[in-house]
């Protein structure tokens, strides 16, 4: 055995070799690494298996969490992105491996989330052939991608992948998919290095702010007598909490939200007046066709929000703060429109606002909510009744986390009631399946929510047929070894379809009663601790174990299995025509 010394000429071109003569794969990686990405969750298979082989030398630089099912990989990378806000990323193989990603990039694309997935693919000769595991991913993910690109050389990578972070993340968010054949996986080309992208030609992300609309919007808030605000999850996106907070203390402005809203300001802020929509509060929703000028930012007025649009806030003069155009007029006419980055629109618009207060105009909100509080609330978290209600549970759990802990809702009936009773005063602390409303969310989003914000305690809220849907990525929470606290609410039913079959359809209970597993058991199995609660007297001290255990905790909670949302407003009907009973 003999050492070669090397001149630090030679040593610097050896160094240069290596960086130059490298696999697509090594370039994607690295990509990746300069992207500051330090969590990927994914699943490898045949036509990924390159990425994978070059990922066992990235251990150092990139955390990889084997996920059960590729929907577990797309969902917990929703998660992830929704608490870091920074863009979750998903690796899946060709075929089936990345059609089960359809689902959450759907929910992605819905709820503007970034998430920039790469799957394999076949080989390029292959392609078209109807080769193992080929299918076409770029046209069954396009209408529910921002962007979607095939890389077929190897050369394309590196600006494929700045491209991919770039459009994901800037402007209204949403999710990507690249997809890269085998042969460009392995193929060596002469890697120049990794540039971010800065722009892309004909794509504007952040769109120039016209002042002239700006101060006309003001002027509109500043006549107003009964103004009402509106807000959805663009205030997060944007980053602008802070901004939209200082906007509505100077205007003195009543502030209700949408589901993926919640959180901006804190829920006991006095000018948040609660959630808008089918199962919002009575109040904004009742309010919302009296006010005089209604201001929307950072939201898409979606049916769950205004009901019947033609009978949706007609008396008021609509300004709508939006980053996206073609939410613009799209489905809400508006009288002003802010196209722009709320976090930049807003200080502008506040600036100009006078500083007001509506006492008068308050005092209706306060009027409602007493009217709820006598018809539903007070029955929902302190219940007369022997069975135990969704709504009490999450009352203890605001009492026992301080309204610190991120909660992750799957989508039913305990979506609805986390969503109207949790109180939350740090901002990304509500993550749920808004507009696409995805059964089986709540586990592996909760996954990721945790990867993204490991210093907080996140709960995962579900029924008993969400969880049924992605219960195998119980052996993601094992192997991860993620703390998550996992909260099933069981009424026995499919409780939301059970509730539109009784108020709609005569109470015909068809194919809604669902059968469980011993979900204790299950958790066991996997290694997890657990517990099942069925008696009032224990739910307290069951809850409290749960969030004090220091590992993860499954906690199946019995609730009465007839039990209903309300406020609710029918499908059809106007939001004036909310039901409290």
């Amino acid at each position: 055995m003999y050492t070669v010394e090397l001149t630090e000429q030679e040593t610097e071109k050896k160094k240069e070799q290596a960086i130059q003569n490298v696999t697509g794969s090594v370039a994607l990686l690295d990509g990746l690494v300069q992207e500051q990405v330090k969590t990927v969750f994914g699943y490898p298979g045949g036509a990924i298996m390159p990425i994978y082989d070059a990922l066992y030398d990235f251990n150092d630089k990139l955390e990889h969490i084997l996920v059960r099912h590729e929907q577990g990989a797309i969902h917990a990378a929703q998660g992830y992105a929704r608490t870091s806000g920074k863009t979750g990323v998903v690796f899946a193989t060709s075929g089936p491996g990345a059609t089960n990603l359809v689902t959450g990039l759907a929910d992605a694309m819905i709820d503007s989330t970034p998430v920039v997935c790469i799957t394999g693919q076949v080989f390029a000769h292959l392609l078209g052939t109807d080769a193992f595991q080929e299918t076409d991913v770029i046209n069954i993910t396009m209408p529910v991608t921002k962007w979607s690109y095939q890389v077929t050389d190897a050369n394309e990578i590196p600006a494929v992948m700045a491209k991919a972070f770039f459009i994901a993340s800037t402007g209204r968010p949403g999710p990507v998919v690249i997809d890269i054949t085998k042969n460009a996986q392995l193929q060596k080309f002469d890697y120049a290095g990794y540039t971010k992208c800065q722009h892309v030609r004909s794509y504007r992300p952040k769109p120039i702010v016209r002042k002239e609309y700006v101060e006309a919007a003001a002027k509109l808030i500043n006549e107003a007598k009964k103004p009402m605000v509106i807000f959805g999850q663009g205030v997060l996106l944007g980053r602008a909490e802070k901004e939209f907070k200082r906007f509505i203390e100077k205007g003195g402005l009543p502030a209700a939200w949408t589901i993926l809203g919640m959180s901006a300001i804190p829920t006991d802020h006095p000018l948040a007046m609660g959630m808008l929509g089918m199962h919002g509060n009575y109040g904004p929703n009742v309010l919302t066709n009296e006010c005089d000028v209604l201001i929307a930012v950072g939201m898409r007025f979606d049916d769950r929000v205004t009901g019947r649009l033609d009978k949706y806030a007609k008396q008021a003069k609509i300004i709508h703060l939006d980053i996206d155009p073609a939410e613009i007029d799209k489905n809400v006419k508006t009288e002003v429109a802010v196209w722009g980055d709320c976090k930049e629109t807003l200080p502008m618009l506040t600036a100009l606002l006078e500083t007001k207060c509506y006492p008068q105009w308050l005092q209706k909100f306060k009027n409602y909510l007493q009217d709820e509080i006598d018809a539903v609330i007070t029955e929902e978290l302190n219940p007369s009744t022997p069975e135990m209600t969704m709504g009490e549970v999450i009352n203890i759990l605001n009492e026992l986390t301080g309204g610190e802990a991120i909660m992750v809702t799957d989508v039913g009936q305990h979506q609805m009631v986390t969503c109207r009773y949790a109180k939350y005063n740090k901002p990304n602390s509500n993550i749920t399946s808004g507009g696409l409303g995805t059964m089986g969310f709540a586990l592996p989003a909760a996954i990721g929510a945790k990867f993204g914000a490991q210093d907080r305690t996140v709960i995962a809220i579900a029924g008993d047929g969400g969880i049924q849907m992605t219960i195998q990525e119980l052996g993601t929470v094992m192997q991860s070894k993620i703390n998550v606290k996992i909260v099933i609410l069981n009424n026995r039913f499919l409780g939301m379809v059970r509730q539109w079959q009784q108020l709609f359809n005569d109470k015909r209970y068809s194919f809604v009663n669902i059968e469980s597993p011993d979900y204790v058991q299950v958790a066991k199995g996997y290694y997890i601790e657990g517990n099942s609660v069925s008696d009032r007297a224990e739910l307290r001290d069951a809850l409290k174990k749960m969030l004090d255990h220091n590992a993860s905790y499954l906690l199946e909670v019995m609730v009465g299995k007839e039990n209903n949302v309300f406020p609710m407003v029918p499908q059809g009907c106007s939001v004036s025509e909310v039901r409290l009973k």
